[in-house]
């Protein structure tokens, strides 16, 4: 990958983590926060728009796609050579250690499309199912993907490879969707499933108390 571009992905994902450490330093004392390992909590929750994406069988996500249950969201490419591969399989094991909560506890995991130029919904449909037979994929055009890294605030750029060809630079955080359609909270690379699971529990157990 070339450097710049990697650079300027990390420095845009540490500045995105300092913002929600910020936003929760300043978060009045009588809100009650979670207590997480890794993951940041955002106070109040960042609600998503409506994103135009079509899922890993050909179908729009639709407007609602995020209401109703728990989502792990995360943004990758099929033809990624480390990260990617690596983060779906942590994915996979994490939910794994999460099959005994109740059914409408138990997280979706999806990965969005950074490269839906090669993309397709077929080809995401095999990788995704690699990992995790119940894992989705989303891509779009590259305006409505564009679009929703936007709303994440996850940073991507192509990158062009030498002799051509090109791979992309990414953010690789993972976040951690409501039930209400908005971001609950953000966890940064690199990743463990057991850490990963231990947040998550304790972030909807939290976000069940509320309610």
């Amino acid at each position: 990958m070339a450097a710049r571009p990697l650079r300027i992905a990390i420095l845009a994902i540490v500045a995105f983590a300092a913002g929600l450490i910020l936003a929760r330093a300043l978060m009045p004392p009588r809100v009650a926060v979670p207590q997480t390992e890794r993951a940041t909590v955002l106070p109040g929750a960042r609600p998503l728009p409506a994103l135009s994406l079509t899922n890993q069988d050909g179908t729009q996500l639709g407007p609602d796609f995020f209401k109703g249950g728990w989502t792990i969201v995360f943004f990758g490419f099929t033809t990624c050579p480390d990260i990617c591969p690596t983060t779906l399989a942590t994915l996979s094991t994490a939910t794994r250690q999460l099959s005994d909560l109740p059914p409408a506890e138990r997280p979706r995991v999806l990965l969005i499309t950074v490269d839906p130029e090669r993309d397709d919904p077929a080809k995401l449909a095999a990788y995704v199912r690699f990992f995790d037979p119940a894992f989705l994929g989303a891509t779009g055009d590259e305006k409505s993907v564009a679009a929703a890294a936007a709303a994440f605030g996850v940073p991507f750029a192509r990158v062009s490879l030498p002799g051509g060809g090109y791979t992309m630079d990414h953010g690789s955080g993972v976040f951690f969707v409501a039930p209400t359609g908005a971001i609950a909270a953000y966890s940064s690379a690199p990743h463990d499933a057991a850490v990963l699971a231990r947040d998550y529990r304790n972030i909807v157990a939290a976000a069940e108390t509320r309610r």
